[in-house]
């Protein structure tokens, strides 16, 4: 049998069997859901389904019960749930049939940024009435990483917002707040969404790696939310990969997935640049570098978590995450490696010497 039929004949098992979500689903259906990112097919689809973020959903919730929608601006770090709030909003508020696809439109500052865009698409979408689509009395924009649109774009959607309050309510969606023009800002509720509590990311993996049925150890799911950092969307991509690459996925699967150095890797690092000579530590850590394909900015985020546990005095403590956080910055700027690595040994023996003994 070959890969094809293989993949048709399981799809024809699922729909045979005509229970739980797929059962309704047609053949072509369920070979794209398999085929789906996995953040896309757990996207969440309705406000309760979003995690964290309770206080922001139950006061976008009585907006929509009031039927006193504002202009939103979200902001906040990736992965958090922006889009897939606003999303969720307008299902809620416009159903998910025709009156969803006429009275919503979605576009990515990244790709439309341009002034053209906001007096054309914008515009045109903004003057014309609403579609259907219940009592809402108004159509919705989202404008998704809205901080990559240029000043003079931003400048034109100011005027575009006040002029059709009356018929169109505005979702700004960005990571970096600062660079929405103040005047944007201050027409529009904001809400500002943290990084995730690790509890909610691992309730969320819980679930998809029990509908994947994925094989994960207990250090690889410690490793997996450590390394999300608060980022669902990261942490479902790398799941997926490990999924994929592995039979099982532990710790150290994990940590080759991402790139990132294992915690013995760096371990071991701390332990040359604090005990061994300057040239030896040097010579040990390039080696490191090369058998491993590890990046010095990624030895340094690891090296940061690691410091927390070295019994430094705290003015020693202060100095050297002041160091090793102008080496990060240096690198950022496209610093030499060679000359960034030779620094963070450096504030690291200046570290040992400031060390009362």
């Amino acid at each position: 049998m070959s890969v094809e039929d293989a993949v048709m004949s399981d799809a024809a098992n699922k729909v045979d069997k005509g229970k739980g979500k797929a059962g309704e689903l047609g053949l072509a259906d369920l070979i794209v859901s398999d085929a789906l990112p996995w953040v896309e097919k757990y996207r969440p689809a309705t406000l309760d389904d979003v995690v964290a973020h309770k206080d922001i959903i139950s006061t976008i919730d009585q907006f929509i019960a009031k039927n006193r929608v504002p202009h939103l601006l979200f902001y906040g770090p990736p992965g958090t749930g922006k889009t897939s709030t606003i999303l969720a909003v307008a299902r809620k508020i416009y159903g998910s049939g025709a009156a969803l696809r006429n009275n919503c439109l979605e576009l990515n500052a990244s790709d439309d940024r341009g002034i053209d865009v906001v007096r054309e698409q914008i515009k045109t979408f903004a003057s014309t009435k609403m579609q259907g689509g219940g009592s809402a009395g108004f159509k919705l924009i989202v404008l998704d990483e809205a901080d990559m649109m240029t000043s003079q774009a931003q400048s034109a959607l100011r005027r575009v917002i006040e002029q059709y309050t009356k018929n169109v309510r505005f979702c700004i969606i960005c990571n970096y707040v600062n660079k929405i023009i103040p005047a944007i800002q201050s027409r529009c509720t904001r809400f500002r969404f943290a990084p995730l509590p690790q509890v909610e990311v691992e309730k969320r993996l819980n679930h998809v790696i029990k509908q994947e049925n994925v094989n994960l150890t207990e250090d690889g799911r410690q490793a997996l939310l450590k390394l999300s950092r608060g980022d669902m969307r990261r942490a479902l991509n790398v799941l997926q990969a490990c999924h994929a690459a592995y039979d099982v996925t532990g710790e150290s699967q994990v940590y080759q997935c991402t790139g990132n150095p294992e915690p013995a890797d760096v371990e071991e690092i701390m332990r040359t640049m604090m005990n061994d000579s300057f040239e030896t530590a040097y010579q040990r850590i390039s080696s490191l570098k090369a058998e491993k394909g590890l990046a010095l900015q990624d030895i340094i985020q690891g090296i940061y978590d690691f410091a927390q546990t070295v019994e430094f005095s705290s003015a020693t403590r202060v100095y050297f995450l002041d160091q090793i956080a102008q080496v990060e910055h240096r690198l950022s700027t496209g610093g030499s490696e060679k000359l960034q690595l030779t620094a963070l040994l450096s504030a690291t023996k200046n570290a040992i010497e400031l060390t009362p003994r």
